[in-house]
């Protein structure tokens, strides 16, 4: 932590500017999203800085975003350089950086992680406990092969802690939140069903249907009727009706959540612990940050799903 200002470092090369003249932005990062999302508008003091290849966010002293530039955009008004500017963090590359296919043996996070490319500022949790072996499909990602690597351990979905460090279990010492309701802007809870899938058909070794099947409760529950099928996915071989019990579980993700909305930020990271109403010391899944020159707000979600994240 600096200090408690709210503003963005534009980098390039060895070179830094800071600008503070912040008239709105949006700060994402959630549980199942492999990359911080920022989109800032600001007001330029400086017309003199190269271009920046990179950019540093922070939100009252706390460093929430390092990353990529995806696009900017300047104008004038009013007689001020107005930038639009929009970044992921540098983790996304992850999912741009494909790996050879094929059975890989013997493999953990920190041999995935460190065996094929270096990527700028993207780091992981230390953890050499091996899967007997991961399956890469054609024109998978580096992000595929570790989400693939994380269910085979631990039956969760791999995370970003921090700016750009990957992680596949829970954060071992989580920061501890309680926010009263007296200090609450608001609260809610979220359903969504648009992801659910009713009824999952795999094909076997010969490429048949019929003996690979599982419908979903939640779905039928519901009433909604969505038939897939897919063929022998080859990441579960040793186990081809866990394949199933995965696509369920990644359609479910986020599909019930509770949210509070409060004024500032604390510094809450995904993985940190939070309670709010009742909800009672849950693992936060998601932070959305938003702000202009007059209030900045932070919403914290935690997720229901069938997901052991976290």
């Amino acid at each position: 932590m600096t200090d408690n200002r709210t503003f963005l470092l534009l980098i390039s090369g060895n070179s830094s500017c800071e600008e503070e003249h912040i008239l709105s932005f949006s700060f994402s990062k959630d549980a199942y999203t492999p990359y911080t999302a920022l989109s800032v508008r600001l007001c330029a003091q400086t017309d003199s800085f190269p271009s920046p290849t990179e950019v540093k966010f922070f939100v009252m002293g706390h460093l929430v975003h390092h990353g990529i530039i995806d696009s900017t955009a300047s104008e004038i008004s009013g007689g001020k350089r107005i930038l639009t500017l929009t970044s992921r963090g540098f983790t996304s590359l992850l999912c741009q950086n494909q790996i050879e296919p094929g059975l890989v043996t013997g493999v953990s996070i920190n041999s995935l992680m460190d065996s094929y490319y270096t990527l700028p500022y993207v780091t992981h949790e230390d953890n050499s406990d091996q899967s007997s072996y991961i399956y890469v499909k054609n024109n998978s990602s580096m992000w595929d092969g570790i989400v693939n690597l994380s269910y085979k351990h631990y039956g969760t979905y791999p995370y970003i802690r921090g700016t750009n460090c990957v992680r596949i279990t829970p954060f071992e010492t989580p920061a501890s939140f309680v926010h009263d309701n007296d200090n609450l802007i608001s609260i809610g809870e979220k359903f969504s069903s648009k992801r659910l899938i009713s009824h999952l058909h795999m094909a076997d070794m010969g490429g048949e249907f019929g003996h690979y099947e599982l419908e979903s409760p939640d779905a039928a529950d519901l009433g909604i009727v969505r038939h897939i099928f897919f063929e022998l996915d080859k990441q579960f071989l040793n186990d081809p009706a866990d394949a199933l019990v995965y696509c369920d579980k990644f359609a479910s993700r986020a599909f019930r959540q509770r949210f509070c909305v409060y004024k500032g930020y604390c510094g809450e990271d995904v993985s940190d612990i939070v309670s709010f109403d009742d909800v009672d010391s849950q693992r936060i899944a998601a932070v959305e940050i938003s702000g202009n020159h007059a209030m900045i707000t932070t919403r914290l979600s935690v997720y229901y799903d069938k997901f052991l994240i976290l």
